[in-house]
């Protein structure tokens, strides 16, 4: 593909933009290890709100999402509960206030808040800064995948390097990445936040800009006429109901493969996981950094509501546009890509992940185009950017800091920072580089990986006896389930099940850990649960505790919030569900359904203004 000068101008303007910001910004982030890492508390919600909204619209994400949009139709909103995505609905309403009470720098650090310093604390501590080093790398890797994909079909230039055996996409990977790893050591925190927000107006103006030429360019006769029946219905039966066999049969072998034809029983097991991942709080990464950067914990729970509404309707207007142009004009051919096996026999494969660069290479003119790649590349750069900078504060803070050298000069951390970066980095690379496809590790890390976190990490909010070692062999059991069971499902016979199906299996041998590991030890000690529950006040199972606290202090108000946090979560789930289809019938101009997503997301939007904003406390 040949870019335009034009184009060539606005991507090098918005390459050397974020890294100007990120030098800019690096005196500040330099003063200390709290302002390299969490902005010395200093940043304003809304802010924060809108780079976390940036941090989460990442190229591979997007690239999955038009896929699985352009294969299973409207019904692929309900896909992303795999993650789920509705677990900013939870931190919104109650998880982002209690975890923003405990003023400590990390997740991690939380750990300690919670269980203490004895043996089960630190051995609770060591499970989740591992966690966080594994997630950490699993997502770098996963990042390498999409933006060399990307890259590589975009811009113009050969740069493989064969004596390395490296291809084109993988050397477009490394330059990108390199950019992003420069700015993000000088500035630290202030410096992804800065070039998020910044980042999150370009992919916002490219999102617009793709709506209105996908609308532009094609009819609503013509996409109805594309696709096949059931492919615009939002609601679903027991079996997917959308058959590709008269005008792609290839679809319909990819929702075979997908494992999704009985959607139905798919999206309970989606539910039955997404309350339980939900309720463990958000995984050592940039989420529970952004909490714990806020200034206050009111003001960590209005981030979250202000990220579902500018992260999803930009995305679902920019991801339905792509789709629409693919569905009306793609062919079958289209969607083939070549790839050389270890033979050297090159073989043509279907990759519904060419759906993405198809539309924009054929569809948008000089200068859109610049502005779209910029806009893309943002998306990768400010989620890349997130996950690196709290992962390398793990390492820093809860690994060199607290077990090795824990009165070193503020400069000694800031430059160990940069070592761990460009080391996370290198393996990162080399790890998504011999990775598979963008949906195998989308379901493997949030049917595996995150499957394995949920157990110990919902235990430890509700349950007062939940300690130390209950969290370590909770973690330990769900880190080693990962292998364990699917070993032990293809014993009995079923290893076909999908890493969402497993997830069952793998939450039971993660709560056996969790319980075997806390009934035979000693309970935490009794300080630090009573310190513990009187800052985080959570709802759940906490008598004894919150009767010597109200022993201790007549005046303390234990939380009574469970019915009204249990409401807010159900109507913002339904709020947030509005916010993607919205954008999605739109640009199929299906105005029945649109206009009663409408109402219904004005209606739920007033219901939460009275039952959640207006209810807000620290």
């Amino acid at each position: 593909m040949s870019l335009h000068f034009i184009d060539i101008a606005i991507i090098a303007a918005y390459l050397l933009g974020t890294i100007l910001i990120g030098f800019w910004l690096s005196k500040r982030a330099s003063k200390n290890i709290n302002s390299y890492f969490l902005a010395g508390n200093n940043i304003p919600w809304y802010f924060l709100g809108l780079s976390n909204a940036s941090g989460m619209y990442d190229i591979s994400g997007t690239m999955w999402t038009v896929a699985i949009l352009f294969i299973y139709g409207i019904k692929s909103a309900w896909i992303p509960w795999l993650w789920p995505v509705w677990n900013q609905i939870f931190m919104m309403v109650f998880l982002a206030i209690w975890l923003r009470r405990s003023n400590v720098l990390t997740g991690a650090e939380w750990i300690s808040f919670r269980f203490g310093k004895k043996t089960g604390g630190t051995l609770s501590h060591i499970i989740v800064v591992v966690f966080a080093i594994i997630a950490l790398i699993a997502f770098m890797a996963y990042f390498v995948e999409g933006i060399g994909k990307f890259a590589a079909q975009f811009l113009p230039w050969d740069l493989a390097v064969e004596a390395l055996g490296l291809a084109n996409e993988d050397m477009y990977a490394i330059i990108i990445i390199a950019i992003t790893t420069l700015y993000t050591m000088k500035g630290g925190f202030y410096s992804v936040v800065g070039t998020e927000v910044m980042q999150f107006f370009i992919i916002t103006i490219a999102s617009i800009v793709i709506g209105i030429i996908a609308m532009s360019k094609t009819t609503g006769e013509q996409i109805t006429a594309a696709v096949p029946n059931g492919w615009k219905d939002f609601w679903f039966g027991m079996d997917l109901g959308v058959d590709w066999s008269d005008i792609l049969p290839l679809a319909n072998d990819k929702i075979a493969s997908d494992g999704y034809n009985a959607f139905g029983f798919l999206i309970m097991l989606m539910i039955f996981k997404g309350i339980w991942a939900s309720l463990a709080g958000p995984v050592p990464g940039f989420d529970m950094q952004r909490v714990l950067s806020t200034k206050t914990p009111k003001e960590a729970a209005k981030m979250f509501g202000l990220t579902p509404i500018v992260l999803t309707l930009p995305r679902y207007l920019m991801i339905g546009g792509i789709c629409v142009l693919a569905v009306v004009f793609m062919k079958g051919e289209d969607l083939m890509r070549t790839v050389v096996g270890p033979d050297g026999v090159a073989t043509q494969v279907i990759d519904f992940e060419n759906v993405l660069p198809f539309a924009l290479n054929n569809y948008v003119g000089v200068g859109f185009k610049g502005l779209l790649l910029a806009g893309l590349l943002a998306a990768f750069m400010s989620t890349y950017a997130a996950f690196l900078n709290a992962g390398s504060a793990y390492i820093v803070n809860d690994i060199y800091k607290r077990y090795i050298n824990p009165n070193a000069e503020n400069k000694t951390y800031i430059n160990l920072s940069y070592i761990v970066t460009i080391v996370t980095v290198i393996i990162g690379l080399i790890l998504g580089f011999i990775g598979g496809n963008i949906h195998t590790m989308t379901e493997w890390i949030v049917g595996s990986l995150y499957g394995g976190y949920t157990a110990a990490n919902v235990l430890k909010w509700i349950w007062w006896r939940f300690n130390g070692y209950g969290y370590f062999f909770g973690m330990l059991a769900g880190l080693l389930g990962v292998v364990i069971v699917p070993a032990i499902l293809s014993l009995v016979g079923l290893g076909h099940l999908s890493p969402i199906e497993q997830f069952p299996f793998l939450l039971l041998f993660a709560l056996a850990g969790s319980f075997v590991g806390c009934l035979l030890t000693p309970p935490d000690e009794e300080e630090v649960l009573m310190d513990f529950y009187r800052k985080t006040r959570p709802w759940g199972f906490w008598g004894p505790i919150k009767a010597k606290v109200i022993a201790a202090n007549p005046a303390f108000k234990p939380n009574k919030d469970l019915p009204r946090d249990a409401w807010n979560v159900g109507v913002g789930i339904a709020w947030q569900m509005c916010l993607v289809v919205i954008p999605l019938f739109l640009v199929l101009r299906d105005w029945v359904p649109f206009w009663i997503a409408t109402l219904t997301f004005l209606g739920t939007s007033f219901v939460l203004k009275k039952t959640w904003w207006d209810r807000l406390e620290d």
